[in-house]
């Protein structure tokens, strides 16, 4: 046991933060997430309890055989399957806090998916069979995400995913998707019209009905993200907070990682960083994410007479059919979620119009929360690959370098999938994976050479500027 493990054992404590949280952090602008900064003022660390022990930040030069880089819900399920599976005890980096990114600051919502593209855009995209594996493999991940959290006191709320058509012209598509789940997928989606969500399932004053498909679960992020973490340090997986990879040589196929406190020398390397991937981290990396914003917030606790103006009857995760989709449910305190889209930049995200366009939203939707107290509001950055879907890969054979990233919003879910495929890669199993997500990298943005790619990087927000309007147009006036 090293140094740094037995001075984060004898403090029975996580490891406090040194900086405080930063409300402008841009992975595209940052060189670094920062070092020892704390949470972003979520509902779910609001709630979630006391942040649990860690091994303390890494204090000397260490030479370890894996290190996982993030300490999200990818890199904590990374470091329990390399444990359970394959006898491997991995050494966590953390720039900041324990799953100080994505993973506390999403909306709690685990779907049966695995990036941004329908199954029908599957099959458009690979064809039927592979579509057909893709399929197994996302529900092959739901069963290992209720397997993970059997043991953990994330407060699950199952039942289902309601897809809530937001205007008429959409449930057209929705009956022709759910016909295809059912016929080819043999996964039971069904459709419900209007009147009946709105008076057995949700009364939001814009459904015109919904696709109900079997799987999907809501949970407590924060309390699943600790869930993680205790159960990765039980198995012999060490975390070590504030200790950002400032620097990274590779020698004879050996990893220096330059942290603050010391180089932390490796064979194996994954990296789950998320939608906090900065551009300096790794050559490999770099342009092959957008990443996008997301706003969050969190009602006080609703009262009878609201929930019954609202005919809140399911406590199911809801999402809409907007392409900039909101994402929504009753919590077990009987508070309301959601989210959507934010700012484009880092530096907007604390404007307070985004929160106001939030708040809006949820005017539209439910007229009756009108006034309704925020007890919480935050925004978070969500790792969006290029062509909408996740990859978990080595990328160069003659490297044993690994990533898990992409999942565009989807990861609650899929990152425990995602974790258990990235263990088989730093496994040496990795070969046994076939499906596109585990053969391809991430690719650039429509950019076959990588010259071209940094050339036109610094327009992307330009572009993404302009793609949110025409959204806005698909999803309200078209």
């Amino acid at each position: 046991m090293d140094t740094t493990t037995q001075a984060g054992t004898a403090q029975g404590r996580s490891t406090a933060p040194s900086q405080p949280y930063d409300p402008a952090y841009d992975p595209l602008k940052s060189k670094t997430p920062g070092q020892g900064r704390d949470y972003a003022p979520t509902y779910w660390i609001g709630t979630a309890g006391e942040p649990p022990e860690d091994d303390g930040p890494v204090t000397q030069d260490m030479d370890v055989d894996v290190v996982i880089i993030g300490s999200g819900f990818t890199g904590l399920t990374t470091a329990i399957f390399l444990a359970q599976e394959h006898g491997i005890k991995a050494t966590v980096l953390e720039a900041n806090r324990t799953s100080w990114g994505c993973s506390t600051r999403n909306g709690g919502q685990a779907q049966c998916a695995s990036g941004r593209l329908k199954r029908s855009q599957w099959i458009e995209r690979w064809g039927l069979d592979t579509a057909l594996k893709m399929h197994a493999e996302c529900v092959d991940g739901m069963n290992t995400f209720k397997e993970l959290i059997k043991d953990i006191d994330c407060e699950p709320q199952y039942g289902g995913h309601l897809y809530l058509a937001h205007r008429d012209k959409v449930m057209a598509k929705l009956e022709k998707e759910a016909k295809l789940l059912r016929e080819t997928f043999d996964y039971d989606a069904q459709i419900i019209d209007a009147d009946t969500v709105k008076r057995d399932w949700v009364n939001d004053s814009e459904a015109a009905g919904a696709m109900h498909e079997p799987e999907g679960i809501g949970i407590h992020a924060g309390k699943l993200a600790f869930g993680y973490h205790k159960k990765a340090r039980a198995l012999g997986a060490t975390i070590h907070p504030s200790s950002p990879v400032q620097g990274w040589e590779t020698r004879n196929g050996v990893h220096y990682l330059k942290t603050p406190g010391g180089t932390v020398k490796a064979r194996a390397v994954g990296i789950a960083t998320g939608g906090y991937t900065s551009q300096s981290l790794h050559p490999e990396l770099k342009n092959r994410l957008l990443p996008i914003l997301s706003n969050s917030l969190v009602t006080r606790p609703l009262t009878d007479q609201e929930i019954e103006a609202c005919s809140f009857k399911t406590k199911q995760v809801i999402t809409d059919t907007r392409i900039l989709r909101h994402y929504y449910r009753r919590l077990p305190d009987n508070r309301v979620q959601i989210g959507s889209r934010s700012a484009i930049s880092g530096k907007d995200a604390p404007a307070k119009k985004f929160e106001e366009m939030l708040i809006r939203d949820l005017h539209r939707k439910f007229p009756a929360l009108e006034g309704i107290q925020i007890d919480y509001s935050w925004w978070g950055w969500v790792d969006v690959s290029h062509d909408m879907m996740p990859r978990i890969y080595q990328p160069d054979a003659s490297q044993e370098l690994y990533y898990a990233l992409g999942y565009g919003g989807n990861g609650v879910m899929y990152s425990a999938q995602a974790g258990k495929r990235m263990a088989q890669w730093i496994a040496g199993q990795g070969q046994e994976l076939d499906l596109p997500i585990f053969n391809s990298r991430l690719p650039f943005p429509n950019l076959r050479e990588k010259v071209e790619a940094e050339v036109f990087a610094p327009f992307r927000r330009i572009g993404q500027r302009f793609l949110y309007r025409w959204y806005h147009l698909q999803d309200e006036v078209f």
